[in-house]
């Protein structure tokens, strides 16, 4: 079986491994909901930092940047069931159901929901089709279980309704704050633009404004920089941080990081081990 397997195309995924993986950058379009079966997992954006084990259930807010790392314990495996949340099918509860947000929600982009037997019982009736691949299970009983989990989130949290059925565009938000905090994520400048709430266009007017340079170019430097501050200083080796800082390879970092500062990466390395 890959992993991740689709069990509901574009909806429900399992995903099992059996050794430690790091994603380099995730997005979520949708509300996303992950049970956690076994091992570990940490998710990681530019504000929080949440691990959760066996048993567990995270909510991940949308349009969101973030790195999973999934472990699997010693002697054992890592699994998750993920489901996605789609704006369609969440639209069709609202109108079925009679719901809406009645305010903004203005919690944590991401929540440990507070487990319960029956989401616990909800999950455990989708680990069977999971670990089968879905191979016994329908698109109508696919939605219907995703119906199912999130008339049980609210049951749970009342307050979600605020944080599920929000369906505004991304407003426009501090774009150097945003940028400060989340430049080390390797994505496209059309990405960058969306999350913050921006056209193409906009984002690289602001943009310029702001940093008096283009994205690209500061990106590459602000990149670059924290890099060498973390060689120097915190005699980190740059096979540890050059995927963290948004590069595609160690080799593409080397390159780039020797045109700026006249050094491979390594020799800054051993230069500043020599002073300690």
């Amino acid at each position: 079986m890959k992993s991740p397997a689709e069990i509901l195309p574009g909806v429900i995924f399992y995903s099992y491994l059996s050794a430690e993986r790091k994603e380099k950058v995730c997005f979520w379009n949708h509300p996303t909901l992950v049970l956690q079966v076994s091992g570990q997992l940490i998710l990681e954006t530019s504000g929080q930092t949440i691990s959760m084990s066996a048993g567990e259930l995270l909510l991940i807010g949308r349009n969101q940047l973030g790195t999973l790392t999934k472990t699997p314990l010693p002697g054992g495996n890592y699994e998750t069931i993920v489901i996605s949340l789609q704006e369609d099918l969440l639209r069709k509860i609202v109108l079925e159901e009679k719901l809406e947000a009645d305010q903004k929600y203005i919690g944590p982009p991401n929540i440990l929901i507070p487990s319960n037997e029956f989401l616990q019982g909800y999950f455990q009736s989708i680990i069977p089709y999971a670990r089968s691949s879905g191979s016994n299970m329908t698109d109508e009983m696919g939605i219907l279980k995703v119906k199912e989990g999130i008339k049980l989130l609210l049951h749970a949290l009342p307050v979600l309704r605020n944080f599920l059925f929000d369906f505004s565009e991304p407003y426009k938000i501090d774009l150097e704050k945003f940028m400060m905090s989340n430049f080390h994520f390797n994505i496209t400048t059309e990405r960058f633009a969306q999350l913050t709430g921006r056209s193409l266009a906009g984002f690289k007017r602001d943009f310029q404004k702001i940093f008096g340079t283009p994205p690209r170019q500061w990106l590459q430097d602000k990149r670059l920089n924290t890099a060498k501050y973390l060689i120097e200083t915190k005699h980190q080796k740059p096979l540890a941080i050059y995927l963290d800082l948004g590069f595609e390879s160690l080799s593409h970092f080397s390159h780039s990081f020797k045109k700026k500062f006249g050094k491979a990466p390594t020799l800054y390395l051993n230069d500043s081990q020599k002073i300690y």
